[in-house]
């Protein structure tokens, strides 16, 4: 295959693929894959298990090293002022310590460890258990994300159909008003008595109506579509086209209240995040508790200091700084005292723990009424869905049969303009309806926890 049939057949088979019409259930899934606001929540889970992995590490074997490279005084000489001291001549001490009678010696220093922690205390145990805690409320904010993202492609989604819905339906109720006008003005054309003036200005009200409704839903319809788009990551101007080819309600919930009221306490993100918050905390607060304790450690520790100008001395009793080497391994304490500081830390994360523990105590009470409150919307709004349903049916048999009989001559102008007024109200109000439900039931999915 060549290239340009190559490239051809590649344009044409993402042109397929772009026109291929879009479900609720696969626009969702591409939201999910997609959804920068989700990738950016993962992202601070994978911070959250850094800090654990911190935590942990803290326990493992440390390596602590500090060398540089400075001057030190020269020396050419013992400890006397003149070599040949014990020939003859009386010894005395040199006094040239702070002279650079003998000029200036590179100075390289070297000192480093390896230690051990063998008990901390309390330390690295509680951040650990409070860094696992905290991973698990990150992965259950990824959760309620994941959520919004769902009833965000359900809002865009249903808002659409509900639009093009209603853009399609006032289309058809305005070429009937249009062709009751024309019928009227022919009417008035022939002077045969049938219609008056204000049988034309009535119509023509009811154009201007239908056509700035028209326009209104358009607008929504665009919005939504538009709104989808960036939900699924596709550039605005590709061509979107969704499977659904009306909107329709949902199924009703199959559970009972109280099995919906028990699954929300089960499996909210909102229930895990506070269990795991009240765990941390408290982990926190014995782990800023034991800041006070010491560190128990083990290990090596030496150090090299080294000046290639000055003689060595290697008598035992005397210390010089500038030409050493040493180690030895130690077992050792150490505290680190702040004072007010950790008791204020302390304070702090009881201070959170406090908070965490009132969330708690209203989320046993509100949760359980959030259900019931969005349960009791969905029944409403269903019954409502189905009285309106009826209602529109009525309105449009009534609008189709004043229809016929005002284009025989059996009825009136008004007559048909309330009858397109009913229709055009029922029909709206049904479809609003719809959309409202569609949106509580997706809201219940929510409060419950049901949107994986």
């Amino acid at each position: 295959m060549n290239k340009l049939a190559f490239s051809l057949f590649a344009f044409l088979s993402i042109s397929t693929l772009q026109a291929e019409p879009i479900s609720l259930s696969q626009a969702i899934d591409k939201a999910l894959n997609s959804d920068p606001r989700i990738s950016e929540l993962d992202n601070y889970v994978k911070k959250a298990e850094a800090l654990k992995k911190e935590a942990t590490a803290s326990n493992g074997l440390q390596i602590m090293a500090n060398t540089f490279l400075g001057t030190s005084p020269a020396l050419d000489g013992g400890f006397f002022t003149t070599e040949d001291c014990g020939s003859g001549e009386p010894c005395q001490l040199r006094v040239d310590r702070y002279k650079l009678n003998d000029g200036i010696s590179p100075w390289w220093y070297l000192e480093f460890g390896l230690i051990k922690p063998l008990n901390t205390f309390g330390k690295i145990e509680n951040f650990t258990i409070a860094a696992e805690k905290n991973i698990k409320l990150k992965q259950q904010d990824v959760r309620i994300q994941r959520g919004k993202t769902i009833y965000d492609v359900k809002r865009a989604y249903y808002g659409y159909l509900a639009a093009r819905d209603t853009r399609l339906f006032l289309n058809d109720v305005a070429k009937r008003i249009d062709g009751a006008a024309e019928t009227v003005q022919f009417s008035l054309d022939e002077e045969d008595g049938n219609s008056t003036k204000s049988d034309m200005y009535a119509l023509q009200s009811a154009q201007g109506l239908a056509k700035s409704y028209i326009k209104k839903a358009a607008a929504l319809e665009q919005v939504a579509i538009d709104g989808l788009k960036v939900l699924i990551q596709v550039p605005l101007d590709t061509k979107l086209e969704l499977a659904d080819r009306g909107l329709q309600p949902v199924e009703m919930p199959s559970l009972a209240l109280d099995e919906l009221t028990q699954k929300a306490m089960a499996d909210r993100p909102e229930i895990s995040q506070l269990k795991d918050g009240l765990a941390a905390q408290k982990a926190l607060i014995r782990a800023k508790k034991s800041m006070k304790k010491p560190n128990l450690y083990a290990g090596i520790v030496a150090s090299v200091s080294y000046s290639p100008l000055r003689d060595r001395v290697d008598n035992p009793h005397i210390y010089d700084p500038f030409n050493d080497v040493g180690s030895t391994p130690v077992i050792g304490l150490k505290w680190e005292w702040e004072g007010g500081v950790q008791d204020a830390r302390v304070l702090q994360a009881r201070a959170e723990l406090g908070a965490i523990t009132e969330k708690n105590r209203f989320a046993q009470l509100g949760i359980p009424y959030q259900v019931s409150e969005s349960f009791t919307q969905v029944n409403a709004h269903y019954e409502s869905v189905e009285a309106l349903k009826f209602s529109a049916k009525a309105a449009r048999r009534w609008m189709i049969s004043l229809y016929t009989d005002f284009e025989a001559g059996l009825e009136p102008v008004d007559k048909l303009v309330n009858a397109f007024q009913a229709y055009v109200l029922s029909y709206s109000e049904y479809l609003q309806t719809v959309y409202a439900y569609n949106m509580q039931v997706a809201q219940l999915e929510q409060i419950i926890g049901d949107y994986e």
